[in-house]
């Protein structure tokens, strides 16, 4: 860290302040309560505190090297101690010297010089004891800072790792499901299993694009789960049926990326595998306040066997959009009458 007092122009506009405030006391003091001619006391005032105001920027290289990284607390005391004194008697006999020179005729004043030796050297301890501690201070403040920054980064880095790796689960279970059923269409029908190996390409290129943004506009992303489906359909045909019902103003919004997919999937797997009728899979989304209310919803058959399977997909969802956004209410599931619906808001 370098000297705050030379590259800060602000620490540096506050402690030459400071310095003007004290010389104005000191020359106040010594005209009324010394009985010292204005424009010695004037001289004597200048002199001493522009000495000080010097040795005080300097005096930051001796806090800065004698830290408790570098030295024990006694010998941190020590150390301060001993140049305590060697800084305030260089401060008093510097000022005397240059003085004695400027007023060498007058002898009443050089007297007064002399005679307020010990009382300057006192202040100049004095003056050295609070210009350390505000360094010790300023030193802290700026390692406690640097701590909250590499704490800050190291957490964005764990926080964007555990979100690439939520990603990353989406896909794979999927994909053998299309490989394996295209496997079987290469003998029953090798025309479809052209257009799925086609769509499932697409669809790979389009999600594999999209593995480094956290986040997407929703035509994005519906233009990608509509991909998912087409791949679906292929197998299942007229089987399922997608409908959108999207305000306008939602369709530029930005939400994070590929939520959508994951419940289209778990509308096919809960839905369309375990139904005999056709399955309509509902996409709405409207603002409620200061959120983007996207809603997914399908039809289901309550008389069949649920499918095993471990809910990857919505705990996913949860898991994201409590990272991005630090709160975990915005991901509601909703199952009556024959209708499965996931409810998610995102902050706008």
């Amino acid at each position: 860290m370098g000297n705050p007092f030379i590259k800060n122009i602000k620490i540096f506009a506050v402690y030459l302040l400071i310095w003007v405030f004290i010389t104005i006391i000191h020359n106040v003091v010594i005209v009324f309560l010394l009985d010292v001619k204005i424009e010695q006391a004037f001289t004597e005032s200048i002199v001493y505190n522009t000495l000080y105001f010097l040795l005080g920027i300097s005096l930051w290289y001796t806090v800065s090297y004698n830290t408790l990284e570098n030295y024990t607390a006694v010998k941190i005391f020590m150390n301060h101690s001993a140049a305590a004194v060697i800084t305030s008697a260089v401060w008093v006999l510097a000022g005397y010297y240059i003085l004695i020179s400027i007023y060498d005729e007058d002898a009443y004043y050089k007297t007064y010089l002399f005679n307020s030796g010990i009382w300057r050297f006192m202040i100049g301890i004095l003056f050295y004891s609070i210009t350390v501690a505000v360094d010790y201070v300023i030193i802290y403040y700026h390692n406690f800072q640097q701590k909250l920054f590499r704490e800050s980064e190291l957490n964005a880095l764990v926080k964007e790792a555990e979100l690439k790796s939520l990603k990353y689960q989406i896909n794979p279970h999927f994909i053998f499901n299309s490989l394996n059923s295209i496997s079987s269409l290469t003998l029953s029908n090798p025309e479809k299993a052209r257009e799925m190996t086609i769509k499932l390409s697409a669809f790979l290129r389009s999600t594999l694009s999209k593995n480094e943004k956290q986040k997407s506009k929703l035509t994005d992303e519906i233009s990608n789960a509509s991909l998912y489906l087409d791949i679906e359909k292929v197998r299942f045909s007229d089987k399922i049926e997608f409908v959108q019902e999207l305000k306008s103003d939602c369709m530029d919004l930005e939400i994070p990326s590929m939520i959508l997919q994951p419940l289209f999937e778990n509308a096919v797997k809960h839905g369309v595998y375990e139904s005999l009728d056709k399955v309509v899979i509902k996409l709405k989304c409207s603002p409620d306040k200061e959120y983007l209310k996207i809603i997914v919803e399908n039809n289901y058959d309550p008389e069949s066997v649920p499918r095993k399977g471990e809910g990857i997909g919505i705990k996913n969802i949860q898991q994201r959009m409590k990272l991005i956004y630090n709160q975990d209410n915005l991901l509601t599931v909703e199952k009556l009458n024959g209708l499965f619906r996931v409810i998610i808001y995102v902050p706008r």
